[in-house]
């Protein structure tokens, strides 16, 4: 039960921390790039493309490392007793 609480924090950390990186990396790509702002656009992209993606991306690398680091601390534990 603790392996898939802390796997649920990690997926909501790991959404928060995605998209910001994301947002971040999309502000620089628009940047770099010189996307039009022409009504909106570059801020189009950065919210509905880099964002989601960003957001998937940080859940499922959040989710992952968060239950592995409980089942290695689990194991860790069972082996010590």
């Amino acid at each position: 039960m603790k392996t898939i609480v802390l796997a649920a924090l990690g997926t909501v950390v790991g959404l928060v921390l995605g998209v910001a990186l994301s947002i971040l990396a999309g502000i620089a790509w628009v940047s770099i790039f010189q996307t039009t702002d022409f009504e909106g656009y570059s801020a189009m992209l950065v919210f509905f493309t880099f964002a989601p993606v960003g957001a998937v991306l940080g859940g499922l690398i959040g989710a992952i490392w968060a239950a592995y680091t409980a089942a290695r601390a689990r194991i860790r534990m069972e082996s010590d007793a």
